[in-house]
């Protein structure tokens, strides 16, 4: 059942090419239209993989950190129909966006613009959820003990983030991952966390919750599933190449090792023997 709702919400929802980056100065991937719609992409890309476990049933109001434009949000409606969401984001611009994209839904959606490091909302809740977030928030535990203090008793919580170093291809990329580091070398040098998705558990704890547990979710893509894999490294391209610019600026990189990044991954499918391996971290817990 839940996979066909998240298959319903794929082949129905329907965004312009915006979506918002949260609330960071430093943000990692940048603001131009291209990458806009990249995130709008990869909410519809990853969503199977991101919901399967997620489960709201006999959850009334939510709490969205990070709600951006909404589409992500959208996919919380569409697969909880009883849902009632607060979404909050830093930019006014973005809540702007977020209530035109969810024209329809006005009665089961409020906004607020403000820095979730310094959430002060009028209401309690007995559910929250943040995806791909905390990765760039300096002090992620902050927003987790502000999240604790605005739910009910009993409240469910679900996390999702990244874990980057569990990437993996077979045989390796030399361009690519010298990329790669960067990328990530990068992201720790303006706050941000790309491991972040294997401390979950502790931040959760530390930040007052329980009943803590948490998964690996991810690809593990070789010639078994071909077609499968010439997506991944479609996407994973797009990803990659969105952080280039600030990586240029900063001297990490040149753009002919961009270049020379990307006609690695693309080239990888080609090889029979190809293997693509990437990992995130989801976490449950409960107040």
């Amino acid at each position: 059942m839940r996979v066909a709702k998240i298959n319903y919400w794929l082949n129905t929802c329907n965004f312009p090419a915006y979506q918002s980056p949260f609330y960071m100065a430093n943000y990692l991937h940048g603001f131009i239209p291209e990458e806009q719609q990249r995130l709008i992409d990869q909410a519809g890309f990853l969503a199977p993989k991101i919901f399967k476990k997620i489960d709201f049933s006999g959850c009334e109001h939510l709490l969205e950190i990070g709600s951006g434009v909404g589409a992500q949000t959208q996919a919380l409606l569409s697969l909880f129909p009883q849902l009632k969401i607060t979404c909050v984001d830093y930019s006014d611009s973005q809540i702007e966006k977020a209530k035109e994209n969810l024209k329809g839904f006005e009665d089961r959606v409020t906004f607020s613009v403000q820095d979730a490091m310094e959430l002060n909302l009028d209401q309690t809740f007995d559910s929250a959820y943040i995806c791909w977030v905390l990765e760039h928030i300096a002090e992620p535990r902050i927003v987790l003990e502000k999240v604790h203090r605005h739910l009910k008793p009993g409240a469910k919580v679900f996390l999702t983030e990244v874990f980057n170093s569990t990437h993996y291809t077979f045989p390796a990329l030399p361009f690519a991952q010298k990329y790669y580091r960067a990328y990530n070398d990068f992201q720790t040098q303006i706050g941000g966390h790309p491991e972040i998705g294997a401390s979950l558990g502790n931040l959760l704890q530390q930040s007052g919750f329980t009943q803590i547990s948490h998964w690996l979710g991810g690809f593990h893509l070789d010639q078994t599933h071909p077609e499968e894999l010439k997506a991944m490294i479609s996407f994973w391209v797009k990803l990659m190449k969105s952080g280039a610019e600030h990586l240029i600026q900063a001297g990490l990189v040149t753009e002919e090792e961009v270049r020379k990044m990307e006609e690695e991954y693309h080239m990888l499918p080609e090889n029979e023997n190809a293997v693509f391996f990437i990992q995130f971290v989801q976490a449950f817990a409960s107040v």
